[in-house]
């Protein structure tokens, strides 16, 4: 009898509070690797590889091999659809005999499979929405221990249809980004081992409006904050365990809801409620970055907590968790991958469990195919 009064109250505040910020072209947003995705969404300070244009793309100055290239494929929301998909091609390579600097591209895809419009239960016409995101970007080691990077972004969704013998074709909605990335690493000793901790940063998706409706609706790209540590120490001869912590938080400014108009006599404040809509709709990309941090901040804040052990660089074990705060969309799931390294390839997987029942991201799976170009010259020098 204590509880229940409890439970419900508990359930009234949580839908009191419950405002997910809102975006536009969300799957700017999605991990498109499988390293990443295996240790729970980790990846702001982690060793660089060929898919840290995602992550921080001045990790590139650091990376080990003067290029490479990978393509990531994740089928989504397979247990509601099964034709919706996120593809990934990402690439680097380095320039200069300084071993300072490096430029790096990608192309995003992410296809909403078929969709039917129906009117009098016929089909009336079949549409394949899609979105797509290509960019280009260049990191600089400005110390033996520092590089940044910046990363500039054409965005294009098209979501709309075309209803044959009208003039209500709907056209889709393009924008211009860039990433701003900073890394840091040193190679402290600790007894008699040396390990390796890094910081990372990565501020993304700054840039303008995607308009819908030739401007007659408009919504933020997922700008975003990415800040991480990573700590890598020797456990034994060729095996390495690596620990990793990023925190994120939307740079977007929530939506004014309809229950913080309503007075404690339940009387609603439609003008005012008006006014802060259309504040919020004509807010400007910069203007939403600044207002971002308001009195809802530490709710706003997304955490991943992830590992990765490795042996000579060859076999990966990956795990890790995800949380969001059930006020800012409630997105908690833990990850699990491995990986297998030859020195020409690499083949990673990832696997997503929610921890929450019925959620549409449970089951996820992801897949990342590498290709080292220092090995495959050396390969090609052999023969």
């Amino acid at each position: 009898m204590l509880l229940v009064p409890a439970s419900v109250w508990a359930d009234e505040d949580l839908k009191n509070e419950f405002n997910p910020i809102e975006t536009g072209v969300t799957m700017l947003g999605i991990a498109p690797d499988a390293r990443g995705a295996g240790m729970g969404d980790v990846g702001a300070a982690t060793d660089p590889d060929v898919n840290a244009q995602f992550w921080n793309s001045s990790k590139y100055a650091f990376a080990y091999s003067s290029a490479g290239v990978a393509l990531s494929y994740t089928p989504w929301l397979r247990k509601i659809v099964n034709d919706i998909y996120l593809a990934n091609l990402t690439g680097y390579m380095k320039l200069g005999s300084g071993d300072n600097q490096a430029i790096s591209a990608s192309l995003r895809y992410f296809s909403y499979g078929e969709v039917n419009s129906v009117e009098n239960s016929a089909v009336t016409n079949s549409i394949h929405p899609y979105e797509f995101a290509i960019d280009a970007g260049y990191s600089r080691k400005l110390s033996e221990k520092f590089a940044m990077g910046v990363t500039l972004r054409f965005v294009r969704s098209d979501l709309g249809y075309s209803t044959s013998g009208t003039a209500d074709a709907k056209t889709g909605a393009s924008a211009f980004a860039a990433d701003i990335s900073g890394y840091y690493t040193t190679y402290p000793v600790i007894g008699r081992n040396e390990c390796q901790w890094s910081l990372g940063f990565n501020i993304s998706n700054i840039g303008s409006k995607v308009s819908y409706e030739g401007g007659n609706r408009q919504a933020f790209l997922p700008a975003n904050l990415k800040i991480g540590t990573a700590f890598t120490f020797p456990l034994a001869d060729y095996h390495n365990l690596t620990i990793g912590l990023d925190a994120n938080k939307l740079l977007v400014p929530a939506k004014p809801r309809q229950s913080d108009y309503v007075s404690s006599d339940g009387s609603f404040d439609q003008l005012s409620y008006d006014d802060a809509l259309e504040e919020w709709k004509n807010k400007s990309s910069i203007s939403g970055i600044f207002s971002s941090f308001g009195s809802d901040f530490a709710k706003r804040i997304n955490c991943s907590l992830g590992a990765e052990y490795a042996y000579n660089q060859q076999f990966f074990l990956r795990g890790g968790y995800y949380y969001e705060s059930a006020y800012n969309g409630d997105r908690q799931y833990f990850g699990l991958g491995a990986g297998f390294s030859l020195n020409v390839l690499r083949l990673d997987a990832s696997y997503m469990i929610a921890t929450k029942q019925n959620s549409p991201l449970d089951q996820t799976l992801r897949f990342t195919l590498s290709f080292d170009m220092d090995g495959i010259k050396n390969l090609f020098n052999r023969n």
